[in-house]
């Protein structure tokens, strides 16, 4: 059976037992029918695995928690992707794979040619529903610290923020990564499926970030996310 890692958000503490949450509990006892006696790993976002053994597995499910150890998963490249708001199912997507490569945070930017429109209730919805997809992805990745999925800002909102090392990713670059020296932090901006405007670069640039090419193909945005992480963690994380 393959090992089981699931997010309690409530502090653990060694050799107490604790009463899983609804979510948990259905998920061992309905979906993968986890028998009583066996072990599971806890995290909860303090760096930490706990492993856990199962001493109930009926309505709800009570563990007892074992021990600790420090997850070594983190890079040592401190990243956040500010992503121009694209639509549907591949926000879900590119919030869930730039958290399995290994990014910190993610602010969701509102750009001139986002199609998304994200207001009052309907912001509120969907930050937490990416929140959720970000857990998820901790759990999958073997990470035991939770990314923030920030709250939805204008990019002008954004750029007043301060952010050390920002690089905004558009295909008329001309700097490329390996023309980079080290660092251990950085923040990428890109723009939704449309891109970012002329205006919106120039914006950037003017507030520090330097422009990044990532090579001679012209990328669909989700593509130019996923490479510009990986490359960088290659480069500068791990």
């Amino acid at each position: 059976m393959k090992h089981v890692r699931l997010y309690q958000n409530t502090p653990l503490n060694i050799g107490e037992e604790l009463t899983l949450d609804g979510y948990a509990s259905h998920h061992l006892i309905k979906v993968l029918r986890f028998p009583q006696g066996k072990n599971i790993t806890l995290f909860n976002g303090d760096g930490f695995n706990y492993t856990a053994e199962v001493l109930e597995a009926k309505k709800d499910c009570v563990v007892r928690l074992l021990n600790r150890e420090e997850n070594p998963s983190e890079s040592k490249l401190n990243l956040t992707l500010a992503q121009g708001v694209v639509k549907g199912e591949k926000m879900d997507f590119l919030i869930q794979k730039s958290i399995e490569l290994g990014v910190d945070k993610i602010t969701p930017v509102l750009t001139e040619r986002c199609v998304v429109k994200l207001k009052g209730d309907k912001l509120q919805k969907r930050q937490l529903h990416w929140q959720k997809i970000a857990i998820g992805a901790c759990e999958q990745a073997g990470r035991s610290v939770i990314p923030e999925v920030a709250t939805p800002v204008s990019l002008d909102e954004f750029l007043q923020q301060s952010n050390a090392n920002g690089f905004v990713l558009h295909h008329r670059a001309e700097q490329t990564l390996i023309d980079m020296p080290p660092i251990n932090e950085a923040t990428i901006l890109i723009g939704p499926e449309g891109g970012l405007s002329e205006a919106e670069i120039t914006k950037a640039t003017q507030a520090g970030y330097q422009s990044l090419l990532l090579g001679s193909r012209v990328l669909r945005t989700e593509t130019a996310s996923l490479a510009a992480i990986a490359n960088m963690q290659l480069l500068w994380g791990n």
